[in-house]
């Protein structure tokens, strides 16, 4: 199932009907943009990308990558593709590896959506959360890898970054809940859910005390990240659309997920084989970025884990709807669609663990 998931995901194909650019619009526009682009430019689509479509642009001299907002109705706040710009702008002046933002449109004009151009990077996405193209015992490096990467984000200083003013300080889980919550009950075509009903009344009153505030990507996962091409190193965090300030431990959380995640819904080391793989267990990813922050154990470490399973739920619930509207943007929107109900129950059993 995970080679089925890298062969979706992998690579580029044409440009799929209704996602067209048009070519000669966004040439000019990068001429007048971008510096050192020269044409003549073809366009092609990345295969993976489920909410914001996302493009290769080929050029005698580069390549370059392009995220636009999807075209046809969307949903407020949703798809901020100037965020993700302004994010990786930010970070990358901090030393944190990103790629390298060229330009940002916000004139629909142009292609008919918001975009922006960025560098392409070269290296290794790993579809599968077991890195089976890795040997045995370096696996554990990759793993430290992503968790030293995480902290890293963690540790920036976000306000001398630049990016004081890219969230509200404070009382994230709240706000979070509250939002999520909104976007799921505002999809009417998506329809209702009792798990997602009940998650929605349990987590605004289970939120642990105390709280802190860092950038937070939102979706870091294995294969959101660009790797060395040989060795255990991040050189790229990608798709920063769901960045904001926010709590540090959920950011963590979100990563951490991936060992009670099925492997045929997103990259997930659930019923997998850890000391046969040698792969740190949950436990122990935990303390090494416990270690990191400079932190003890973390108390109500499952509340975390049920509130990123909502998110997710609701961001699959998202999916959804975009399905029952035609306008999702990958052709597995709609296995991402079924797998909806699933992941609700992963954050009903989450919750459960804090009772």
């Amino acid at each position: 199932m995970t080679d089925a998931i890298a062969a979706t995901n992998t690579g580029t194909t044409t440009v799929r009907e209704g996602f067209e650019i048009d070519a000669a619009a966004l040439g000019a526009w990068m001429e007048a943009n971008v510096e050192g682009y020269a044409g003549p430019l073809t366009i092609e689509q990345f295969k993976g990308g489920q909410s914001n479509p996302t493009y290769k642009l080929v050029t005698p001299g580069r390549n370059y990558v392009l995220r636009r907002k999807p075209p046809g109705k969307l949903l407020k706040g949703a798809h901020a593709v100037e965020r993700e710009a302004k994010a990786m702008a930010a970070l990358g002046k901090v030393g944190f590896p990103v790629p390298r933002v060229f330009g940002v449109c916000t004139d629909d004009g142009v292609i008919g959506t918001w975009f922006f151009v960025m560098e392409m990077v070269e290296g290794r996405i790993f579809w599968d959360a077991t890195f089976p193209d890795v040997s045995r015992e370096e696996r554990p490096a990759y793993f430290d890898a992503m968790n030293a990467t995480i902290a890293a984000l963690h540790k920036v200083d976000y306000v001398a970054a630049g990016l004081g003013d890219f969230g509200k300080p404070g009382n994230y889980f709240e706000r979070q809940i509250g939002r999520w919550t909104k976007q799921y009950l505002a999809d009417e075509e998506a329809g209702r859910d009792a798990g997602m009903d009940r998650l929605i009344e349990w987590l605004p009153d289970n939120i642990p005390p105390g709280d802190e505030t860092s950038v937070a990507h939102g979706d870091f996962k294995v294969d959101n990240m660009i790797f060395h091409p040989t060795e255990p190193r991040v050189i790229a965090v990608l798709d920063w659309e769901l960045s904001t300030l926010g709590h540090p431990l959920a950011d963590f959380a979100y990563n951490a997920m991936m060992y009670r995640m099925p492997p045929d819904i997103v990259a997930g080391l659930a019923n997998a084989d850890l000391a046969a793989l040698n792969i740190p267990t949950e436990e122990e990813y935990v303390a090494a970025y416990c270690q990191r922050m400079g932190r003890g154990a973390i108390p109500n470490w499952d509340f975390y884990i049920a509130f990123q399973f909502f998110r997710l739920a609701a961001i699959f619930h998202g999916i959804k709807g975009r399905v029952a509207r035609g306008t999702a943007a990958n052709e597995k929107a709609r296995e991402r669609a079924k797998a909806y109900p699933r992941i609700v129950d992963l954050a009903l059993a989450a919750m459960e663990k804090c009772n």
